[in-house]
Formats: structure tokens, C-alpha cells, sequence
């Protein structure tokens, strides 16, 4: 059995996820879970899976944080002790696994990827991304959590899987199903006392031409900053 589980996600990511699978193959150290969230494009239908790669497919899509929290829900049943998190559109790179890995074994229990301290990098990001990733959301993060973050939108990060043991970590919430619920455990992780950590680690975005990001610019965002004003007015819980 082993410690680690490698998490992702696709909707019609086609040969990027293909990519991706072919990339995360160090299966010494983590398996691998990937779900086809409903995708049309049938590019995993025909993708080779070993022993090490879990695939369970959606019949409809059911959103990016029902993703995460199955994920979650899967790691805790199969015993893993932490997962990490990477896109599922090709962005990360696989060498930066180590660095959640070591911070997960230093003892965090909550290991942020952050493109923006010394060490990390980013590339072909859409302005408006640099502006909402480095100035906006961070600097909201920050204000209500109380903790300097540099980097608080980054998929790429690891979670300790006894964070699910906690009854004051409410993952099953309907309002949750989209974007709001990775914030909402980086919030929860923060204001309820576990380590938490940034690593440096790096993202390079595809090319236009494949599709960048399925979030669309206005609703995406306010499902990512939601959270942030519900939980710090006390809406939410």
C-alpha cells in the first residue's frame, strides 16, 4: 500500500490529460485517481491504465469541487495517508510533487503550490489571470484568514487525508460543488490551527489554442471568492 495518491480531474481536456497520465508516472511513490468529469471527447476511452491508475467516469459533469471532495473521500477510504492535487489540463510540473511530498513529511498537514515564491515560475497566463491570482484573490485570502499567501487559487497542492476526520470540516455542503470548495479547506485548514505551508513549484499554461481554463471569467471567479466573503462574514460555515 502505498502513502500517496497523485488527484485529477478532466472535463474534455482531451490530449492534455492524455499528457498529464503519461507524465505522473512515478508509481514507486503514489497512485494515481483520475476522473472523467463527464467529458464528450472520449479521450480516455482508449487511454492504457496500469495498476497503479484508478479511472472512475461521471455520467454528466458535476462540477470542480465534487471532483476534489470525491477524490478526498477516496483517499480516505482507501487509506492513504496525503493527496496531491495537479491539473488535469497539463499546467504542473511533476518534479514539484516532491517538494508537497517533503512538506507533507515534515509534519504540514496543508501544503499550498505557490507560482510566486522565490523558486517558483508561471508562464502563458492570460493577464487577467496575473492580476486575479497575484493581487486580487491573495490579498483578499490573506485579509481574512490572517496569514500572509502568496499564491491561494493554485490547484497544485497536497492535503493530509486525516484533515477529513475533523468535525468542524463540513466538505458536503451543496453550496461546494464548484469552485468554492478549495478555498474552502485552504480557509478552514488556516483558521482551524493545522500546518500549513507554500512551496515554490511551477506552472506553464497550454497554449490557446488547446483551452487554458474552462472557468469562465466572471462566474468562475466569483465561485472562488465567495467563500471567502461568506466565511468571513460568518455565513457560512
Amino acid at each position: 500500500m502505498k502513502k500517496y495518491l497523485v488527484g485529477t480531474c478532466a472535463f474534455n481536456e482531451g490530449e492534455k490529460i492524455k499528457r498529464v497520465l503519461q507524465k505522473y508516472n512515478n508509481y514507486q511513490l503514489y497512485d494515481v485517481f483520475v476522473i472523467d468529469d463527464g467529458s464528450t471527447d472520449h479521450a480516455l476511452e482508449s487511454f492504457p491504465l496500469g495498476n497503479s491508475i484508478t479511472l472512475l467516469r461521471h455520467g454528466k459533469k458535476m462540477g470542480a469541487g465534487y471532483c476534489v471532495r470525491e477524490m478526498l473521500d477516496y483517499a480516505k477510504a482507501k487509506g492513504y495517508e496525503a493527496v496531491f492535487f495537479i491539473s488535469g489540463n497539463d499546467k504542473d510540473e511533476p518534479t514539484d510533487v516532491e517538494r508537497l511530498r517533503n512538506a507533507i513529511e515534515q509534519g504540514h498537514d496543508f501544503v499550498q503550490g505557490s507560482r510566486y515564491q522565490p523558486g517558483g515560475g508561471h508562464g502563458n497566463m492570460p493577464l487577467y489571470r496575473k492580476i486575479s491570482t497575484r493581487m486580487i484573490h491573495p490579498v483578499f485570502f490573506s485579509l481574512i484568514t490572517g496569514r500572509r499567501i502568496t499564491d491561494s487559487t493554485n490547484g497544485f497542492r497536497a492535503v493530509r487525508v486525516s484533515l477529513l476526520n475533523d468535525p468542524r470540516l463540513n466538505l458536503h455542503q451543496e453550496w461546494l460543488e464548484q469552485y468554492e470548495l478549495e478555498p474552502y479547506l485552504f480557509y478552514k485548514a488556516i483558521k482551524l490551527g493545522y500546518k500549513v505551508t507554500e512551496v515554490p513549484v511551477t506552472k506553464i499554461y497550454p497554449s490557446k489554442k488547446e483551452g487554458y481554463t474552462k472557468m469562465k471569467p466572471f462566474s468562475g471567479w466569483w465561485s472562488i471568492l465567495r467563500p471567502l466573503v461568506f466565511l468571513g462574514l460568518g455565513i457560512k460555515k
